[in-house]
Formats: structure tokens, sequence, C-alpha cells
């Protein structure tokens, strides 16, 4: 028997390290665990990986997709997938012939996807529900336009803390300038900042992605800038103080300072153009970067006197009111122009109440937009939110007489259920 033909083979999927900005879209989005990631790479498990696709779409930059002919038994391990700085080239013909691996052997993915699982006994998984499809009617984005190897340079003007005064974990409200330099965006895009200086083996540090926080026309309509909300990282998940590498160096940004940016990135998280679409933002923390940018938009819409709009909820949670973003602005805004419930988990004295809690007491009027076409949710923020909101759609609809996996399948497919959390 040729043992050439029958050598094992398959179709490898490797991330580029070079254009990767580490931003965990692909492990969050990877529906058998096949991705994983230390301080330096975001790497595929061979052994894992089926093949299936799931986190190509959501992927910003495209470094997610790319793939290497390897004999199986030489696949690229995790250890060194951890190491690379880029992407090792393709094993050219000969040396795929050395392994035992004939020119015309098909390369198949390294597992096959499991069986198919009876209805009622498989978990409940959210990130199945996000659409990586836009609105029909949002906006043609533009993405890429500056990668990692060539970033573009802006302009501080503008940096102030948007929660409460002298809150040690103060989050920023920051305003980047690009003067002549093109750089168009939409609501629900983001960018990377390069933060400067190494890493402790002497690397140059990794852009970090930051949602923009300002409508398409500009902080300041009409100029060629845009806004972040970065929080200031001071402590792990833990509790352990530690320094956030990127969020201090944005959050100590003065006036007249000079950032590297790469991007913009996104093409589904966007809004709907459509004026009489209805938009549900539920967002904590700095997960409310893309609702400002939206509600600000509409908001510039309407006060032209010629835009009548569909309706607009939002539902935000933080820890206090005192770690809330934007709590100030957003007491000012119109009570007919938006629906605002404010969810606060550790107010002292006070039971912890979460976004999800309030969507609960609100399921009439979700229930609604769940049956309307025009209806669209946005989800942005921790991860550990995004499994209690989509299961409150759920569990909203079907008390409603809704089934669930219709109106959640439409959701996908629509481009109406849009979940960004981290």
């Amino acid at each position: 028997m040729d043992m050439a033909v029958e050598a094992a083979v398959i179709k490898q999927h490797l991330i580029d390290p070079e254009i990767c900005i580490r931003c965990n879209t692909c492990e969050a989005t990877c529906p058998v665990g096949a991705i994983t990631h230390d301080d330096n790479n975001y790497v595929v498990r061979a052994d894992v990986c089926n093949g299936c696709m799931a986190c190509i779409s959501p992927c910003p930059t495209g470094s997610i997709d790319n793939w290497r002919t390897m004999p199986l038994a030489r696949a690229y391990t995790i250890e060194e997938q951890l190491t690379w700085e880029e992407l090792p080239p393709e094993l050219p013909p000969d040396a795929l012939a050395a392994e035992g691996v004939a020119p015309s052997a098909d390369a198949v993915p390294p597992t096959t996807p499991a069986a198919p699982v009876e209805p009622g006994t498989q978990a409940f998984r959210s990130a199945q529900y996000g659409a990586t499809v836009p609105p029909w009617s949002a906006a043609h984005p533009y993405t890429n336009l500056f990668p990692p190897k060539s970033p573009t340079e802006a302009t501080v003007v503008g940096n102030f803390n948007c929660t409460e005064a002298g809150f040690e974990n103060e989050t920023h409200h920051v305003v980047l300038d690009f003067g002549s330099m093109p750089f168009p965006v939409l609501e629900g895009q983001s960018i990377g900042i390069i933060p400067p200086g190494t890493d402790a083996l002497g690397k140059e540090h990794h852009a970090r992605q930051y949602s923009i926080a300002s409508p398409r026309n500009g902080e300041r309509p009409g100029y060629n800038n845009l806004a972040l909300t970065v929080k200031r990282v001071t402590t792990d998940h833990d509790g352990n103080a530690v320094r956030g590498i990127a969020s201090n160096f944005v959050c100590d940004l003065k006036v007249g300072d000079k950032v590297q940016v790469v991007g913009p990135f996104g093409s589904s998280f966007l809004m709907p153009n459509h004026p009489r679409s209805h938009i549900v933002m539920i967002c904590t923390g700095t997960g409310s970067a893309p609702m400002r940018a939206m509600t600000e938009w509409r908001r510039r819409l309407r006060s032209s006197g010629k835009f009548e709009g569909g309706k607009l909820m939002l539902f935000f949670g933080a820890r206090t009111q005192q770690e809330l973003p934007y709590f100030g602005p957003l007491q000012n805004l119109p009570k007919d122009f938006i629906d605002i419930n404010l969810a606060f988990s550790r107010t002292a004295g006070q039971p912890k109440r979460y976004v999800q809690d309030l969507m609960r007491e609100r399921a009439a009027d979700l229930a609604a937009l769940l049956r309307d076409g025009s209806g669209h949710f946005y989800v942005c923020g921790l991860k550990s939110m995004e499994e209690g909101v989509v299961m409150a759609l759920r569990d909203i609809a079907s008390e409603a007489g809704l089934d669930w996996d219709t109106v959640g399948a439409a959701l996908q497919r629509e481009g109406r259920l849009h979940l960004e959390t981290y």
C-alpha cells in the first residue's frame, strides 16, 4: 500500500500574530473552545477545531482567516504557536511529500463536528444567537484602513473623567483628532490604540481595542475626530493590584499628546439607518461606548426637526451610580427621546439589581420589539452579562407566546441581535 496516499493531512487553522489585536472575539465566539491565549498570542487547538468557521466573520481584523496544509502528525502545537511573532510559511510540495503526504491528498479538519444533540438536552449557548451580519439598512463601514504594521497618528484634544470625581477606578472620555488624515467611522465600530514601550520580553506592545463613543460625524460635529470611553484598570478580576498598560496610558494622556491608532474595526455591530427602527441597548460599564454613539447620532438627527425615529431603550448597569459613565448627561436626555433603565449591583443598603432584572420588569415592551422586525438589540459589556441577557430575552419571548428558537434564529439571521462582550 502507498503510505504517502494514506498519510493524514489537515488544513490547520492559525491566527496571524502580526495582525491580531488580541480583542478576544474569536475565543468568545468559538462554540467548541478551540481557541485559547496567553499574554503573547491567540492560538487554535488543532485537535479541537472542527472547521465550523463560526469565528471567521466576527474577527475585526481578518487575522483569524489563515490556514496551513499540514501532516496531522506535524500539526503546530499550542506551545509553538504561543511563541510566534509571524505565521510560518506554507510547506512546499516536496516537504509534504517527505512527510508521506501525497500532493493530491485532501486536507480535512483535525476533528469532525459532534453529532447533533437532541432538542432540549443541549446547554444554552448565548453566542449562537449573536448576529455576524449588520442590519440591512446599516451604512457601509470602512475597516482596516490602518493595520498594526502601518498605524496612523491622532492628537488628543480632550480627556476628562466621566464618572463621579474622585472615584479611584475612574472612566475617561478621550477625544482624538486625526487632522487631515481621513478616518471614517460608524457607531458600533472600534479602533486600536498602541501603547508605547515594550513588554517584559522586550516586544513592542500590541494594540488594545476600544469601542468608539461618538457618532459618525465626530465628537465635535463636522470635525475629523472621535471619542473613546476607557476605564482605568488598577485591579485584575481577582481583585489583585495590577496596572493596565493601555488603559492607564490612555487615561493619563494630556491634550496635545500623540497616539498611534489602528483600524477602524467592525462591520456588523452597526446601528440601522432606517429611521423607524427601534434600538434596545443593553450594556455595563464601558460597554456604554457604542450605545452613547448610537444615542448621540439619533439625538442629532432628531434635533434637525426632520427625523421621526423609532424607540430607543437603554438598560445600563454598573456596581454603583458613581461608577456609571455619563450618569449626569443621561439625566438630561428627554424622556420622550430615550427610555432609560439603570441597574446598580453594589449600592449600600439596596438589593443587587442587574440589567437582566430590569429587562424582565419591562417584558411587555421588549416582547413587542421582539415581534417587530424593526426591533434591534445590542449587548455590550463584560462577558459574564451575555448569557443572562440572552436568557432574559428568551424567557420574555416564551412568556409572550413566541417560539424562542424561531425568534432567536431570526434575530441572528437578520442582524438584529448583536453581542459584543469581553
